[in-house]
């Protein structure tokens, strides 16, 4: 599943995307581009699971186009 994120601008947001994943699913295989603000994660976890965790990290996730 892929997302955009628009507000993960830096490194440090990469990081906490990633680790917000990890923390309900750590065997997640997380892929991300900073440049293009774009995650792409293969997880055990339905869509709806790791939108949430990532809101909840204070990121703002939407289906990437």
């Amino acid at each position: 599943m892929q997302f955009q994120i628009d507000n993960m601008t830096c490194g440090g947001c990469a990081r906490s995307v990633t680790k917000a994943i990890h923390s309900v699913d750590p065997q997640a295989k997380v892929d991300i581009d900073l440049p293009q603000k774009r995650v792409t994660v293969e997880s055990g976890f339905d869509r709806s699971a790791v939108v949430s965790v990532l809101e909840g990290a204070g990121f703002s996730p939407r289906p990437a186009a």
